[in-house]
């Protein structure tokens, strides 16, 4: 990522860089950005009048893209995206036969490969691009909260879901809510001793947005989790937690976004767990006794 003094982002997060900024690029860049994305590798060995071509732009905005993601020359930005493009083929061990985005001709077996791949990069790279500083915030946040109160919208709904019964299972007290009105009545009502988390995978969905605006208002603090360090959900929240996800055509299957998002949530509700270990556990052990009907202590 970038340095707040614009010092060119990693090798190793080049790609995860231009994925949080794509919502806000003006068009002719987002054109650019997306050309990257979609092959890193062919485009690391285009010179700049090819790429400004190929995106239907100029130059200039191919130049004021790299300046933009922190690099001086257009040569260091393909170096670093041939350097990551050939980490992530390592990473994922995907035969180049079944790398890239899910096509309409593809065997199962193919699905497999690129749904498996897509998906441990997706955790991967959400692993790195982690402020574990926020995630550090976040957990005494809800630590100290006497209430958690967990939204999104669609598959992030699922998402809140399970985090809600993970806090359960220790003693915390968590609500979900199962549509808009229901989480904004609820945000109005909480205070300082309260957290409120929405999760939005874009960062720009309206109902969390007003949700963490209205438990902010209230008193709350609030705990944002998207793909976007820039989202306004990001920039509404006390906290930020950003995943690194990557999707295919098939977007509206939530594929790795909401395996990024189950990954923040667990490292979330593990520190939780952690900050206050023998509650916790004492608490595992009595509500899986209460399931099972027996005590799991070795």
């Amino acid at each position: 990522m970038t340095t707040d003094d614009g010092a060119r982002p990693t090798a190793r997060m080049v790609l995860v860089h231009i994925r949080s900024v794509l919502p806000s690029l003006p068009p002719a860049e987002r054109r650019i950005a997306q050309a990257i994305l979609a092959d890193p590798v062919a485009v690391a060995g285009w010179p700049v009048t090819r790429l400004a071509a190929f995106c239907d732009t100029s130059t200039t905005s191919v130049v004021r893209l790299c300046r933009r993601l922190g690099y001086t020359r257009h040569q260091d930005l393909r170096l670093d995206l041939t350097r990551e493009s050939a980490r992530e083929t390592l990473v994922s061990a995907a035969p180049s036969a079944v790398s890239g985005d899910i096509d309409q001709e593809d065997t199962l077996t193919d699905i497999v490969a690129k749904v498996a791949r897509n998906e441990a990069l997706a955790i991967s790279d959400t692993a790195s691009a982690l402020d574990v500083d926020a995630l550090g915030r976040a957990v005494a946040a809800v630590s100290a909260a006497r209430r958690i109160d967990v939204f999104g919208v669609g598959a992030s709904a699922f998402v809140g879901l399970d985090l809600q019964q993970k806090l359960i299972r220790i003693g915390r007290t968590a609500l979900t809510w199962p549509d808009s009105h229901s989480a904004w009545t609820s945000a109005t009502l909480l205070d300082s001793g309260c957290v409120a988390i929405g999760i939005s995978h874009t960062g720009q969905t309206a109902d969390t947005l007003r949700f963490l605006s209205l438990a902010a208002a209230a008193g709350a603090t609030t705990v944002a989790i998207s793909n976007h360090a820039g989202a306004p959900v990001a920039e509404a929240a006390d906290i930020a937690l950003t995943t690194a996800a990557r999707e295919t055509r098939l977007r509206p299957g939530a594929l790795g976004s909401r395996i990024a998002q189950l990954m923040v949530i667990d490292c979330l509700f593990t520190g939780v767990a952690q900050a206050s270990y023998g509650q916790s556990i004492d608490a595992l052990r009595q509500t899986y006794a209460a399931v099972h009907g027996d005590d799991p202590t070795p």
